[in-house]
């Protein structure tokens, strides 16, 4: 199988904004539909936490991406109209430069050596890219989860850049909810022997640590009212269980196992610790002299969509209400959509029937 990922060289040094910088580093993209002789039709993707820039299926490559039912010729995400983007985070270990690469000045891995994330770097990356395919202004910028905070830095940083925007279950700076979590995650990594001050290799790498995190993630990406329909309390048969004495004893544990076990070494776990420290060090309110609301009206664009969801516990919907007003109180045309799906903050990847109605009701209606 071939592979639809491209590669941008960023300008070297690249500078990141907490200190330090980066040499001879690359972030991944993929693309699909064309980019119109204007280069006025181009939709930025900017993922969450751990997807990598395989959005959707490619000529290139046609296994199933992550958004797979929202991109395509016909789909809410139309490349038959749209030229879509959708970029690999700087940090993240699906192709772009991240902890797990190796550092030119020591021909070793960064490892803890990495300079510090944040997500405006996410953002300057991926603006980076789109520039270098030509393209002065996206006709619209979608981001999901992290991807949405990441978005709102690119319109912060880079003014004049995007014309419409569509946020997907995010925040403008995490709520002290959100933090505890990721907080507990990394140090579900950190605490397990394996890690190794990040010195970790393949055949010791931090395996339970990661499942916990994993599994932490798991429980927050969904709704307690989605667990009590799919699982109530339904236990194992007999032959499922092990003899742990406190071991695997309901379904919904076993399915938070089987979600483990197949996130673990998938994605390096160094990227992981960054890029969940990254989501919590943004704050839109350091574009407002320490207001979130005069941060948000620092972006002008001409349109916008906030779409949340009343069951997210992670981004709660009143915290996507704060991007809606910010947006609007700048000038744009907002429009605002909770929905209702019982998902939580996964609907975005399930609740596809009424995320498409939303994204591509508002695409067709761009100009």
């Amino acid at each position: 199988m071939h592979d639809a990922r491209r590669y941008h060289a960023l300008p070297s040094p690249f500078a990141m904004k907490r200190g330090g910088v980066l040499h001879g580093a690359h972030v991944a993209y993929e693309t699909w539909g064309k980019l119109s002789a204007a280069a006025d039709n181009a939709v930025l993707i900017l993922t969450g936490l751990s997807p990598s820039a395989h959005a959707a299926a490619h000529a290139e490559d046609p296994s199933p991406g992550w958004w797979e039912d929202m991109i395509g010729p016909g789909k809410a995400i139309d490349t038959d109209r749209w030229f879509v983007i959708c970029v690999n985070s700087l940090g993240s270990d699906k192709g772009s430069t991240c902890p797990a690469s190796l550092d030119p000045a020591t021909g070793e891995p960064y490892r803890l050596s990495f300079p510090e994330l944040s997500l405006e770097d996410v953002a300057n990356a991926a603006h980076a890219a789109v520039s270098g395919l030509g393209i002065a202004q996206l006709a619209c910028l979608i981001g999901c989860s992290m991807g949405g905070m990441s978005a709102l830095a690119y319109m912060l940083l880079h003014p004049g850049s995007v014309r419409a925007h569509i946020s997907v279950d995010t925040a403008p700076r995490a709520q002290p909810f959100a933090i505890a979590i990721r907080s507990l995650q990394r140090e579900a990594i950190r605490l397990d022997p394996n890690w190794k001050e990040g010195q970790y290799s393949h055949d010791s790498y931090p395996e339970a640590g990661m499942s916990i995190a994993r599994k932490l993630g798991v429980i927050t990406y969904r709704s307690a009212m989605e667990w009590n329909g799919r699982f109530a309390r339904i236990r194992l048969n007999p032959e499922q269980r092990d003899d742990d004495p406190f071991g695997l004893e309901f379904e919904v544990e076993s399915y938070l196992e089987g979600h483990a076990r197949r996130f673990v070494h998938t994605f390096d776990p160094n990227s992981y610790l960054y890029l969940s420290r990254a989501s919590d060090w943004f704050d839109v309110a350091e574009y407002g002299e320490g207001d979130v609301q005069r941060g948000l009206e620092r972006i002008h664009i001409e349109r916008a969509m906030v779409i949340g969801v009343s069951t997210d516990i992670l981004f709660p919907l009143e915290q996507q209400e704060e991007i809606a007003e910010g947006l609007k109180a700048a000038g744009a045309d907002v429009e605002f959509v909770a929905l209702d799906s019982p998902q939580g903050h996964d609907a975005f990847l399930v609740d596809i029937e009424n995320y498409s109605r939303a994204i591509g009701g508002f695409l067709t209606s761009l100009r």
